[in-house]
């Protein structure tokens, strides 16, 4: 049985997925298609990189979606930075467990999206 929301929750719920719509509309408007979570994460990474190579290799593409979720997951921290190697790329640690209630895929997800949305500075 599924608990029933409050109406708070709900509006809570209603304004993340616009918050959620309105990000990936407006990277859509600059990479010309719509973004899922994955891609989201690509392009914090290559910008918390700084830097683009001429390529990245697939090993490359995993670890800069690790650096995105790592930054995010900074701002309410469970990762500390704690610099960059000789290439230039940036290092996290991990300071605290996620809670057990974050430990379904689903509401990792939603706490991502959460958090991208604040490193946007998207609103909802």
């Amino acid at each position: 049985m599924k608990k029933e929301l409050s109406t708070t929750d709900k509006e809570e719920q209603l304004r993340f997925k616009r918050g959620w719509k309105k990000l990936r509309y407006s990277l859509k408007d600059q990479f010309g298609r719509l973004p899922d979570l994955q891609s989201i994460l690509f392009l914090i990474g290559v910008q918390e990189l700084g830097f683009i190579p001429d390529s990245f290799t697939k090993e490359e593409k995993q670890d800069l979606m690790h650096i995105a979720v790592c930054r995010l997951l900074s701002e309410i921290g469970y990762f500390s930075y704690t610099g960059r190697d000789e290439e230039g790329w940036p290092h996290y640690e991990g300071v605290k467990n996620m809670p057990v209630n974050l430990k379904n895929i689903e509401k990792e997800e939603q706490l991502l999206k959460e958090q991208a949305l604040h490193y946007f500075e998207i609103d909802y």
